[in-house]
């Protein structure tokens, strides 16, 4: 059981540090912001004439 606990602790400092480090990114960045990921603001997907589902339908 002690092993287990400890596998848990290890693995909930590691993800904490993950979340924390990107949070500091964003936070110091100038005008930090999360990527915009969005299938509509990609170039390249309109270059090839790939939509997003949403503005697909409202067509």
């Amino acid at each position: 059981m002690t092993k287990f606990l400890c596998v848990f602790a290890v693995t909930a400092g590691l993800v904490a540090i993950a979340i924390a480090g990107m949070a500091i990114k964003i936070l110091l960045k100038r005008n930090g912001r999360f990527p915009d990921t969005h299938i509509g603001n990609n170039p390249e997907m309109r270059k090839r004439g790939i939509k997003c589902v949403q503005e697909m339908a409202n067509e």
